[in-house]
């Protein structure tokens, strides 16, 4: 079974992260420096809130604030919905969808180990569908190792 370990093992586990007093601005140019899509929100080093590329959209462009002149701590989501490193692949997908967020924290016993994104998940998956599907054609094609 695949899990967000394993992911983690292979993209990293480094969380791009933020203050509630920074402006969205400065989150705007870390998120665009760094090509990323959301940044974890943190208060001497705790979580307390998640800032994403649809957070800019809806409270920020949507509610006319100024970029320069908004904190984190005024537009971020404050639920941060986390899993747990043993979670598949196919959980972490499914909690995404349910809760309509793109980025959740990989905790284990109150300690974040990384983040994965919907695209790391999408990509581990269509590659281990890739790798079955050509297994499979070797297979019925008689080039099958057995």
């Amino acid at each position: 079974m695949d899990t967000v370990a394993h992911i983690l093992k292979e993209k990293g586990s480094k969380i791009h992260k933020a203050a509630p007093g920074d402006t969205v601005l400065d989150a705007v140019e870390r998120m665009c420096a760094e090509k990323v899509g959301a940044l974890l929100v943190c208060d001497s080093g705790r979580p307390v809130g998640m800032f994403s590329e649809r957070d800019l959209m809806t409270r920020v462009i949507l509610g006319r604030k100024d970029p320069a002149a908004t904190t984190l701590g005024e537009v971020m989501s404050l639920e941060v919905v986390y899993v747990e490193p043993g979670t598949s692949a196919a959980e972490a997908m499914a909690v995404m969808t349910e809760r309509r967020c793109r980025h959740l924290p990989v905790a284990s016993e109150g300690q974040l180990l990384g983040l994965v994104s919907i695209g790391d998940l999408v990509r581990w998956v269509s590659r281990n569908h890739e790798f079955e599907i050509r297994m499979l054609t070797d297979y019925i094609c008689g080039r099958y190792p057995g």
